[in-house]
């Protein structure tokens, strides 16, 4: 889950698993797999990197399932 703004300043929480795309046009829309959509003021790479911040943390750990030695560095931080 990663925390954005609407454009009237109501902080939101939303599930990174439910974002199919991200536009900026001009304002940034994030569009959910249910087709909702919504208007935020953070712009497309700001949330592409809580994003991907987000996927690291949850992860984190994870490799050594599938590799022999483990990613030493799990200090990825969420915004």
């Amino acid at each position: 889950m990663i925390q954005v703004t609407r454009l009237d300043n109501t902080q939101v929480v939303v599930n990174v698993e439910m974002i199919r795309s991200l536009s900026a046009a001009p304002d940034t829309v994030i569009t959910f797999t249910t087709n909702d959509s919504m208007i935020v003021k953070e712009p497309v790479e700001e949330i592409s990197k809580r994003i991907l911040a987000y996927q690291r943390s949850i992860h984190c750990g994870v490799d050594h399932l599938f590799v022999e030695s483990p990613v030493k560095d799990c200090g990825a931080a969420i915004p």
